[in-house]
């Protein structure tokens, strides 16, 4: 059986208190599907709370790190891959996950939403930017999905995959 692996983005420093929310919410229910989720696997922001929601739902997490050395990892990743690529590993991100969700905006998030568009990625959007949401539809009208809530985004997933 195909294990479904589901990456969240989002931002690390400067998360907002409802992306972190919303992220450690994403990361139960992502547990609780049987998914596995996959982050940035930093110690920060977004990457942290999903990793955490998702172990409190004993869920998988993977995490794919900037650096060659285990300085700055979320306590909550199992699986740890060191790329010593720095943001380039944004590209192995995108391409390791079947569906990705952004949950909040920032520079680096924009950038792995964008090679997950260009990689023919679906992507669904729960983030209160509303410039993002009209450029990156506006980029990708067919595989860009824009949701109001953690619970929409899983239902959203389950479209998409099943």
């Amino acid at each position: 059986m195909r294990k479904i692996i589901i990456g969240v983005m989002g931002r690390g420093e400067n998360a907002t208190a409802n992306d972190l929310e919303n992220a450690y919410r994403l990361g139960q229910l992502i547990a609780k599907q049987g998914w596995i989720l996959l982050t940035g696997g930093r110690n920060a922001g977004v990457m942290d709370a999903v990793s955490k929601g998702a172990k409190s739902a004993d869920g998988l997490t993977i995490g794919i790190l900037p650096s060659n050395n285990q300085d700055g990892i979320s306590s909550w990743v199992d699986i740890a891959i060191f790329t010593d690529m720095g943001n380039a590993r944004n590209n192995i991100n995108v391409l390791t996950s079947h569906v990705i969700i952004v949950c909040g905006m920032g520079a680096g998030t924009a950038s792995e939403v964008a090679l997950a568009l260009k990689a023919n990625k679906q992507v669904i959007l729960l983030t209160n930017n509303e410039e993002s949401k009209v450029f990156f539809k506006k980029l990708s009208p067919e595989n860009v999905y824009i949701v109001e809530s953690v619970e929409q985004a899983i239902a959203t997933v389950k479209t998409i995959l099943y």
